[in-house]
């Protein structure tokens, strides 16, 4: 490849919304965007409706980052499009496993599709939050999350935006025969004797997921809080001082715009360097 080419990745969203309106798909543009002209990449990338179409990617992308969503990631248990899903997440470690395929393929999962495959592995127990998790909270690294690139240049804690109201706690056994590593949880309430949610999972080589949003941005969310609509929510659900303080958190630039920054960004970067068989198109 000479100068004047570019490396051309192609990368696959998984729509997992269910047309329900969100910031996520935005924001994942963006970062992918921002991300090949940074590094002077050709990037393709196309979108797939999985719970309203049953729509996934075939094998031909080099990164594939699965959506958040709303809803209960139990009720869909055995429902058309969660059979597609999971024939598509089969196919893709099929294919990393097979020592033949050198060039492997890199997935990113977020919220409800880490709440999937952690049921779909047994990774751990997925049950309903007493609240409504929904607004900028501290994360704690654990050891394994300390040394994990992805979380490079992170602090401890790091703040992430967190919009849920399921979970995934008290991890199996399984996870340590399967070589996945728990990276971080959320944030210590003493007060409540409640077990802490886990909050990503390198899953594997190539698979890592968060049960945050680290595609969140500052500015958007700070506009997306500030509708009347969305501010009166969160008001009548949470109180004033909370709405006050998502808004104090998303103006620091150590905190969200940290994030967003960097921990798709570090993984995308990952996946790239191991993109050996990567097409060049002439600039």
């Amino acid at each position: 490849m000479n100068s004047d080419d570019k490396k051309l990745i192609k990368v696959a969203i998984l729509d997992m919304y269910e047309g329900y309106e969100n910031q996520g798909m935005r924001c994942l543009r963006e970062i992918i965007n921002q991300f090949g002209e940074i590094n002077n990449l050709e990037v393709e990338w196309d979108e797939f409706d999985v719970r309203l179409k049953n729509e996934t990617p075939d094998i031909s992308y080099d990164i594939y980052i699965s959506t958040g969503g709303p809803g209960s990631p139990l009720e869909s248990e055995g429902s058309d499009w969660e059979k597609a899903y999971f024939k598509w997440l089969d196919t893709i470690e099929e294919w990393n496993n097979n020592s033949d395929n050198h060039q492997k393929k890199y997935v990113f999962f977020i919220c409800h599709s880490f709440q999937l495959v952690c049921r779909y592995w047994k990774l751990a127990n997925i049950c309903k939050r007493n609240s409504t998790a929904f607004g900028v909270f501290p994360i704690h690294l654990l050891e394994d999350g300390k040394n994990e690139p992805v979380f490079n240049s992170l602090t401890d804690p790091f703040y992430a935006v967190d919009s849920r109201d399921w979970q995934v706690i008290e991890p199996k056994m399984d996870i340590l025969y399967k070589g996945a590593k728990i990276l971080c949880i959320e944030k210590e309430r003493a007060h409540v004797p409640l077990e802490r949610a886990i909050m990503a999972i390198r899953f594997n080589e190539y698979f890592f997921g968060t049960q945050f949003h680290p595609e969140a941005d500052a500015l958007g969310m700070s506009m997306y809080l500030q509708t009347e609509e969305k501010k009166k929510t969160v008001i009548e659900n949470h109180g004033y001082e909370k709405w006050e303080s998502m808004l104090k958190h998303l103006n620091d630039p150590d905190k969200i715009s940290w994030t967003y920054s960097h921990i798709l960004p570090n993984f995308l970067n990952i996946a790239v360097e191991h993109c050996e068989h990567g097409l060049t198109v002439p600039v």
